[in-house]
């Protein structure tokens, strides 16, 4: 019988790699994403289930009206102008939740996080610009050639991250930390550009006397953070403030939300365990993925769905141009732009990934659920018929996006959970994965001794096994 071989102890060589787009990312920086994924993908699976209810409420013959009633039923102070229907709260009110944790994650992406560095950014910046660029070039060429309507030219630039990691979630796919933090770092990038682009381009009718009170508020909020005032009674009432007078300007309310949230500090002052920024984003997260987002997905997938519904999304161009754009758009500028960084700059691909993982990854951002639902409501408020028929094309192209990912990832996934086995080993048992301590002196003293103590260990098990007959 053959001794058990005995293990050789780590290679302690560590040349020094160059700039990697997608690389391994710091330790607090995987902590924070993992922390932010779990509730994401938890929100996301509430979601999906909030989308599919939505479906089977409108459609179902029995059911259809109560749905109708539900979501057009009014309430709210109409002496303040808050006299609004059930839909409209969601997507006025709970949105603005959404939008507050977004800019919060910016913020503290900016301040904290990899956006800080400009390299480091510059990756998620150009494949989120890029990701928004083509979807809108796509469905813009759709419908000049095919004579439809131009007004819906934003509605397929937007990514929805709870939708995306909640495929991630029931297809089980391991996927790197690099991979997830970059889709988490784009989509909140995303999430600012479609922040403009509703502050831009769906705002008419401004009140200036809501709009400079609005602005003063604002300033208030800025202020009592900056002296350091706590109390979430201080700061609920003059948020719901903010974001009355925001509704009534005429602005998207939702940009009170990215406001409030952009004016959290992120940073943390000495003998802090976390910033401000990190404990109310932790505290609202749940708020906005578990509660916020899938209620407004209840009141804004109610689309009635038939053959005829689905044939006319693939051949009325404005519908065509939204299911073009997010599988076709999506994928190609992200990609794209992701190639074009590393094709013109000293970055390359981490040597762990493929350029087909970023193509797999690129496909999942197709899934644009939520805000571009709320985009396709505003360009086409007008036409209730074609609004329907839009939403109708967000579902559609997000499916197909779905399916292609996880046609994608699944060819992958065996690579991807090496990948975690090695991201995850802790064999000193210190709770700080191996692969984050290479470089300690201290790390590598406790690894000559596992194996030190292991290789004794062999050593005693091949004697004893010598010795017997």
């Amino acid at each position: 019988m053959s001794a058990p071989r005995t293990p050789s102890p780590p290679d302690t060589a560590r040349p020094t790699a160059p700039r990697k787009l997608l690389g391994r990312l710091s330790l607090p920086e995987r902590n924070f994403v993992a922390d932010a994924l779990r509730t994401e993908t938890v929100g996301g699976v509430l979601l999906l289930f909030a989308a599919l209810a939505a479906l089977i409420w409108t459609n179902a013959p029995a059911l259809h009206s109560s749905y109708e009633s539900v979501s057009q039923f009014h309430l709210g102070p109409g002496a303040l102008g808050l006299d609004l229907s059930v839909q409209h709260w969601a997507a006025d009110g709970l949105l603005a939740v959404f939008f507050f944790v977004a800019g919060i994650e910016l913020k503290r992406e900016l301040v904290a996080g990899d956006l800080r560095a400009a390299l480091a950014a510059a990756l998620p910046v150009v494949a989120a610009l890029c990701g928004m660029a083509a979807p809108a070039l796509v469905y813009t060429l759709t419908n000049v050639i095919g004579g439809g309507s131009l007004a819906g030219w934003a509605v397929p630039t937007a990514t929805d991250i709870a939708f995306a990691l909640a495929v991630l979630a029931v297809i089980g796919t391991a996927l790197p930390s690099a991979l997830r933090a970059f889709l988490l770092t784009l989509a909140v990038v995303d999430d600012l550009f479609a922040i403009l682009i509703i502050a831009v381009f769906f705002t008419s009718d401004l009140n200036f006397a809501a709009l400079g009170g609005a602005a003063v508020g604002l300033g208030v909020f800025w202020v009592l953070l900056r002296r350091g005032v706590r109390g979430w009674y201080v700061y609920v009432p003059l948020a719901l403030v903010n974001w009355a007078l925001m509704y009534n300007s005429g602005v998207h309310a939702t940009i009170a939300g990215v406001a409030m949230g952009l004016m959290l500090r992120c940073h943390r002052h000495e003998g802090e365990q976390h910033s401000p920024g990190e404990r109310i984003g932790h505290l609202v997260r749940p708020l906005s993925a578990g509660l916020a987002v899938p209620l407004f997905a209840l009141f804004s997938a109610g689309v009635t769905v038939s053959s005829r519904a689905l044939g006319d999304v693939f051949t009325q161009p404005e519908t065509l141009g939204v299911v073009l754009g997010l599988v076709i758009g999506k994928v190609v500028g992200i990609f794209g732009g992701t190639w074009l960084t590393a094709r013109f700059t000293r970055a390359s691909l981490s040597e762990d990934l493929a350029w087909p993982d970023v193509f797999a990854v690129a496909s999942l951002a197709g899934i644009g659920f939520t805000v571009s639902l709320l985009i396709g409501e505003l360009a086409f408020d007008g036409d209730g018929a074609l609004a329907d028929e839009v939403k109708a094309a967000v579902l559609c192209g997000s499916l197909i996006s779905a399916v292609l990912a996880t046609t994608l990832l699944k060819i992958r996934n065996s690579k991807y959970r090496a990948l975690c086995a090695v991201e995850e080993r802790d064999d000193d048992s210190d709770g700080i994965p191996d692969i984050y301590e290479q470089d300690d002196p201290a790390y590598h003293l406790r690894m000559a001794d596992i194996y030190e103590r292991k290789a004794a260990e062999h050593r005693r098990i091949a004697e004893t096994r010598s010795r017997t007959p």
